[in-house]
């Protein structure tokens, strides 16, 4: 899992070139589920060469030394709760006052003393996960009978508790006719942030079904629908979304598509006209290796959980040395992109997937093969 639960403000804003916005950190690959779609192709168990507890309090320390303001260190897995040692992880970030969010997996560890801890604790945001609008498509991706019931229970738990909850979204051709659904229900639970993925090829999501060009075109139109109606709306290896809501606050027109058409039906059928409400979209220019970075459980780090080019290792380098200087991490942060990409006037601002970009070609600097835009007078279409 790799979302990233940062509703959690920042004192002044970040300089990415010295600093990350989020760093990420698997701190398990262990989890009782075994989502179809999963990134890390997490076990049941931990696997060998995890950072251990002292490697990991050292990890912390790494993370204070990017210093002030610092990063929201997001832990996640594998399901972060499997990690025995995590509260006291928990304790020793927010001792330093580093902002901690955790991406836990609705399993029987997700108890309510679990919950009344992450609050005592002071875990800022939480992120949980829901992949269908129904039992029928939610439990079939994750592969536990009764996951979509018990999440909705755990939802409305987590809002009680009063922690900030974001609700983690993959689109793939499985659910892509339930986006609308799904937006009602985390409008009608109080959710406060929606995060959708868009399908890379990595781990286990190498078998699922990820949707064409113009679909994430509609997908990005109907997601800037869908922040009208009081939830952040933000996306993880689309963002070109943030391309899409530059051009409709522009006043750019929404796609002709019947797929974008439908999404935008059902979603006013469902919650009713949005009227002239600003979107809550999130538009900071962040993208893999630029605001992110990763940790693995066994200290390698990566520009983000989806693109598996390694650019260091915690155990040997600080993590702010390997963020600052890796080459790979300088080109992604200075644009230094090849094709559509490094041609488009959005190129600072979106800078498409570089973990797709280079599950397709190898290459992280080239062009996202799942964007449609064509920058002016480039050559080539999709």
């Amino acid at each position: 899992m790799n979302g990233h639960p940062n509703g959690i403000g920042t004192a002044r804003p970040v300089n990415f070139d010295t600093r990350p916005m989020l760093v990420f950190w698997e701190v398990t690959r262990a989890c009782l589920l075994a989502c179809q779609h999963c990134r890390a192709s997490a076990t049941p168990g931990a696997l060998h060469g995890e950072l251990t507890s002292a490697e990991g309090l050292d990890m912390i320390e790494q993370v204070a030394g990017f210093g002030h303001p610092y990063p929201i260190l997001v832990l996640t897995g594998g399901d972060c709760l499997l990690r025995p040692d995590i509260f006291t992880l928990v304790d020793a970030a927010v001792a330093k006052g580093i902002p901690v969010a955790l991406s836990p997996s609705v399993t029987p560890r997700l108890t309510d003393e679990a919950i009344a801890t992450m609050v005592a604790k002071g875990v800022k945001a939480v992120s949980l996960s829901l992949d269908g609008a129904c039992p029928g498509t939610h439990d079939g991706i994750r592969n536990i009978p009764g996951s979509f019931d018990a999440t909705l229970v755990m939802i409305d738990k987590l809002v009680a508790a009063g922690l900030t909850l974001q609700i983690n979204t993959t689109v793939m051709a499985r659910n892509l006719e339930e986006m609308a659904d799904i937006a009602a229900l985390v409008a009608e639970h109080g959710v406060h942030m929606w995060e959708v993925f868009f399908l890379v090829h990595v781990g286990r999501g190498e078998a699922t079904g990820a949707i064409s060009a113009a679909e994430h075109e509609d997908v990005c139109h109907f997601l800037f629908d869908a922040a009208h109606y009081g939830f952040i709306v933000r996306t993880v290896e689309a963002p070109f979304f943030r391309r899409v809501v530059a051009q409709r606050r522009a006043g750019g027109a929404a796609p002709a598509s019947a797929g974008y058409a439908h999404l935008s039906a059902r979603l006013a059928e469902l919650l009713g006209e949005h009227g002239d409400v600003r979107p809550s979209a999130h538009t900071a220019s962040t993208r893999d290796g630029k605001g992110i970075v990763f940790i693995a459980h066994d200290g390698e780090v990566y520009p983000a959980g989806f693109l598996p080019l390694r650019v260091g290792d915690v155990r040997t380098t600080p993590l702010a040395e390997i963020y600052r200087d890796n080459e790979v991490l300088r080109d992604l942060r200075a644009a230094a992109f090849t094709g559509r990409c490094g041609a488009c006037e959005f190129a600072d601002l979106c800078g498409g997937s570089r973990a797709r970009a280079y599950a397709a070609t190898g290459d992280p600097r080239a062009e996202d093969p799942a964007c449609v835009y064509v920058p002016d007078g480039h050559p080539t279409g999709v």
